[in-house]
Formats: structure tokens, C-alpha cells, sequence
């Protein structure tokens, strides 16, 4: 479906409020968004809370995790790793022979399958295991890990099963997955069904992230021969049929796309300053992130302090339709510190954005339980 005559402000609209819509309860915001990123570091916390925080009415800190047992959720890989519905989970299972992605995704050796049948043999008796029991059991000893430390061989292990779908995460104690034995069905054979399941999950992440410039649709389709690496030789086919069927439209000489329900004239912004995770949907997307805020962002926790620009952990800050500039938070003696930064230097000179960010910073102490 091609719709004319857009511009980028309709675009920018659009990618606010279709994705930081009404907050609602926490099981009806994941179902809403299929899948939300997870990140361990807490910079003042973690992305997914960070994320949902936006989205889930009186969300705190931890609640995901909290709850994570009661809800229709699951730990795994989908364009990334983090919590996906277990409906999405059940269309990228059973997965193949193939160790995680950060390692590449080879398939295992032999002798890693038998240690691998030994391990699921154990976690299938003791019903949930810690990896800490696994490593007293069998003590595999440790081995290289994706980014050059020293890992332990048993959570290499647990992680690769996880992957495959042979456990889940039922739990986490202090930010360590606790584990059980798990089967998935077998996929759809019929090869009708299976490209209607891999569309499924494209739309899955069409949803999440639209609008999308061509180029990023490209991105995270391609991106799906994680979730699905048993059919990765039919993601290109996907994509095909996705620039076919999605609503699209060229704009300032790039092609957008965007599900077919939405119109893009009919989003509107909110009077609203927003601190948004580094992974939020709203600016995940760094391509399209320069398109329509007229910028450079990036993710710094991994560059060497001097050469910083931003922060170890800025948060885009967002006011109205437009990212102006980003803030870098912290819980010192449990209280909220904030230093902010604008693109052009100067906060906006307007007595509602002065209102409307100190309700966000007070939204944040609130989640993250900070003292007044």
C-alpha cells in the first residue's frame, strides 16, 4: 500500500505515539509489543524496565522481574535478546543444533552434545537449577568468552540449550536465570505455514519499530536468522514480501514502511518530556534515528571515557515529537542525580518544557524509589 504526500514531521509523529502509547498493565503492555530488549547494566536501570517504564502505569524498577513467573513472558532471541510473549516464542522453535549467537552460531561438537545431554539429564531431575548447582555437579572448568573474558564452561552451555529451546528461564535470583527442561512442537512443514509464520514475526518486529526507512526494515528482517536460523534461507524472501504488503511511502528521497492500519497524518504529539533507554523502540533504530531527528546518537558504555561524548549511559531525552538532547542519571546515597544535554546547547526557552521535565525526573525517582 503506498500512501503520497508525507513528511518527515508526520514520520516523527507517527514513530512517538505509536509506540509510547497509553500506558496500560504490564501483561497487556507486552502482549501490545510482542517483544522489549533486555540490557544487565543499570545506568539507573535496566533497559527493559527503563522501556517499560513508558509504557506500564505505575511500573517500578524490577517489576518485570518481579513478576516475570506470573506473566505470559519468556527470556529469549528475537532481533536481540530480552522478553518476547510465549506465542512469539513458540513460532521461532525448535531452533537447530547451534550454539547462541555471540558465539557464532556453530553447531555444537560431539563431545559438547554429550556433556549437553548429561547437563539436560541433571536439570531434568532436580526440576529448576541455579547454574552455581550445575558447575558443583559437573564442574566443566571455564572457557573464552564472546568478549574476551573468561566465562564459565556450564553457563556457555546452559546459555547454548537455552537458545535451542531444550530449557527456560523460569526465574532469576540477584540477576542469574534459573533454569528447567522445556520441549517446543515441532515447526510447520508445510512450506505455506512456515512463510506465514516467518511473516508473523516480521510483522512482530514491524510493530515494535516502524516507521522504518528501507534500509532498516532490511536491518531487522535480517535480523530474524537469530530467531529463526533454521529458516534463515528464507528471510530474504520475507523481506519481499513485506516491502509488498506494508504501507510505505518516499520521502525526501527515502522509502518508509509502517503497518497498513496506521496513518501517519493522524498522529499527533503529546506535550510531554520522556527519558528513554538507549534501546528503546522509539530511538533503537540509529538510521532512522539521524533521519528524523537530524543527529548523531550513540550507545557510549562501551567507548573509553576520554573519548566520550555523551555519557556512559545517556538517555535520549525526548520532548514532544523531537529528541533535543539526552541525560545522564545515577542513584547516589539514594537520591537522583541528573546532568542533561541539549544539541543545540540551551534547553528550550518555554515554561512548559521547565514543567513538564521536572514530572519526568520526578516520574523517575518515584521508579526508581529515590528519595525526594
Amino acid at each position: 500500500m503506498s500512501v503520497s504526500a508525507l513528511s518527515l514531521d508526520d514520520l516523527r509523529r507517527l514513530a512517538v505515539e505509536r509506540s509510547l502509547f497509553v500506558p496500560t498493565t504490564l501483561r497487556r503492555a507486552i502482549a501490545r509489543m510482542g517483544f522489549v530488549q533486555a540490557d544487565p547494566i543499570r545506568a539507573p536501570a535496566r533497559a527493559q524496565d527503563l522501556i517499560l517504564r513508558h509504557r506500564v502505569k505505575a511500573y517500578r524498577a524490577g517489576d518485570l522481574e518481579r513478576h516475570y513467573a506470573a506473566l505470559d513472558v519468556e527470556e529469549d532471541f528475537f532481533v536481540t535478546y530480552g522478553f518476547v510473549t510465549r506465542a512469539v516464542q513458540a513460532s521461532m522453535h525448535p531452533r537447530l543444533d547451534l550454539r547462541v549467537p555471540a558465539e557464532g552460531n556453530q553447531r555444537s561438537s560431539a563431545a559438547q552434545r554429550k556433556k549437553e545431554k548429561m547437563l539436560l539429564e541433571f536439570v531434568e531431575e532436580r526440576g529448576a537449577v541455579h547454574p552455581r548447582e550445575v558447575e558443583e555437579h559437573f564442574a566443566h572448568g571455564t572457557v573464552r568468552n564472546y568478549w574476551g573474558g573468561s566465562s564459565n564452561a556450564t553457563t556457555h552451555m546452559l546459555d547454548a540449550m537455552h537458545y535451542r529451546g531444550l530449557l527456560r528461564v523460569v526465574r532469576r535470583e540477584n540477576g542469574i536465570r534459573v533454569y528447567r527442561t522445556h520441549r517446543h512442537e515441532r515447526g510447520p512443514l508445510d512450506e505455506t505455514a512456515r512463510r506465514a509464520q516467518i511473516d508473523a514475526l516480521v510483522d512482530v518486529a514491524v510493530n515494535i519499530y516502524a516507521p522504518l526507512p528501507a534500509s532498516s526494515l532490511s536491518f531487522y528482517v535480517r535480523r530474524l536468522r537469530y530467531a529463526v536460523p533454521q529458516w534463515q534461507d528464507e528471510i530474504t524472501g520475507a523481506l519481499r514480501r513485506a516491502r509488498d504488503r506494508l504501507s510505505q511511502a518516499r520521502v525526501e528521497g527515502v522509502d518508509w514502511y509502517w503497518p497498513n492500519e496506521e496513518n501517519p497524518r493522524r498522529a499527533l504529539a503529546s506535550e510531554a518530556v520522556r527519558l528513554l533507554a538507549p534501546f528503546d523502540p522509539v530511538v533503537h533504530d540509529r538510521t532512522r534515528f539521524e533521519l528524523l531527528w537530524g543527529w548523531l546518537y550513540r550507545f557510549e558504555a562501551y567507548t573509553p571515557a576520554p573519548k566520550r561524548k555523551l555519557g556512559y549511559y545517556a538517555l535520549p531525552l525526548l520532548w514532544r515529537d523531537r529528541v533535543i538532547g539526552w541525560g545522564n542519571l545515577a542513584m547516589e546515597n539514594g537520591k537522583l542525580t541528573s546532568e542533561l544535554g541539549y544539541v543545540t546547547d540551551q534547553p528550550p526557552r518555554d515554561r512548559v518544557f521547565r514543567r513538564e521535565l521536572e514530572a519526568e525526573l520526578e516520574r523517575m525517582r518515584v521508579f526508581l524509589g529515590a528519595k525526594g
